[in-house]
């Protein structure tokens, strides 16, 4: 199923989308067409938190009622929220090879521009990328982010006013399911509810200066809005193998890269596995995967201008579009 969160009446409310990605089917109107409202329909959390017997309730109540079209509305002219407003938690990964490889040298770029030292920014751009540190293959690396400033398909996010630098980041990810502390990498694959498209918006310029101080980042990922994800949440039996899935990045309708979703480091599950050491993995976390190698301006050397529009496309899921707007 594609499970959408979407607003109508003036309330939030989470629905099957179906018809070619083009209709939403409403879970809560459906359950009392049937005869009883059912608590489980009342939001993404609620519809995570009731498990199995839940998701097993939905495909019950849509196959019964699928072409009642009084049910229905279209995508097209509804506003599609992030498929998890406010997830439980939110961690991403760095779990690509070359954008780990690519990044730090495009920050370095990023430096040797704004001192405006050309003979700097050539001595990196001859520099080879070298070999991957090695702490990246002995543990997922992630870090925390703002699960309180998440967005979705369609909004405009506003550049932050301490930045000059803005850019994209092309990744996917994972909205778990049940609680569970100390799993290994084959049962955490039970514990994933679906997968989504994630925008990790980056102020590049905040994000230098951070990481210099070895910790972080913080301003550099977190402010209103920054965090999207969309356009919906797909499970696990209608992606299949997760790790060869085709990815995109286009800026004003121009393909910036092509990628795909395999030679990550580690996995979702490993990664998960890692999380839950003696720490509770809860029902409704976001996990994402990293950018895609070339899957942001960074590592292009290109940066996002006031108005642009941006896609990210990830194959059996959607396409994720926002606009950023630069503020007076």
């Amino acid at each position: 199923m594609k499970l959408a969160t979407y607003r109508a009446g003036g309330a939030e409310r989470i629905g099957i989308v179906h018809s070619g990605d083009g209709q939403l089917f409403d879970l809560a109107a459906a359950a009392k067409r049937s005869g009883k409202a059912d608590p489980r329909f009342g939001s993404m959390l609620a519809l995570i938190d009731g498990g199995d017997a839940a998701l097993d309730a939905a495909r019950g109540v849509f196959d019964k009622l699928a072409k009642d079209p009084a049910l229905s509305s279209p995508v097209a002219g509804s506003e599609v929220l992030a498929p998890i407003p406010e997830p439980r938690q939110m961690r991403d990964a760095m779990s690509f090879p070359l954008h780990i490889l690519q990044a730090p040298r495009g920050q370095l770029k990023l430096a040797a521009r704004a001192n405006n030292d050309m003979e700097e920014l050539k001595r990196i751009e001859a520099t080879p990328l070298g070999e991957l540190p090695e702490i990246y293959r002995k543990q997922p690396i992630y870090y925390i982010t703002n699960r309180f400033s998440v967005r979705g398909t369609n909004t405009t996010v506003k550049w932050p006013r301490y930045s000059q630098v803005m850019d994209y980041e092309l990744e996917f990810g994972v909205v778990t399911k049940g609680k569970g502390t100390n799993l290994t990498a084959a049962k955490a694959k039970d514990h994933i509810f679906g997968y989504t498209i994630f925008n990790d918006f980056s102020a590049r310029d905040a994000q230098r200066i951070e990481m210099e101080g070895r910790l972080g980042p913080a301003k550099g990922k977190s402010f209103d809005g920054g965090n999207v994800l969309g356009p919906w949440i797909v499970t696990p039996d209608e992606i299949g193998d997760p790790y060869k899935l085709k990815m995109e990045a286009r800026v004003n309708g121009k393909v910036r890269s092509q990628s795909a979703t395999d030679g990550m480091l580690f996995s979702f599950e490993e990664t998960m596995a890692h999380i839950t050491k003696d720490e509770t993995l809860m029902p409704g976390e976001f996990i994402g995967s990293g950018t895609a190698g070339n899957g942001c301006g960074l590592e292009l050397g290109w940066f996002l201008e006031h108005g642009d529009e941006i896609e990210l496309e990830v194959e059996k899921i959607g396409i994720l579009k926002n606009r950023v707007e630069r503020q007076s």
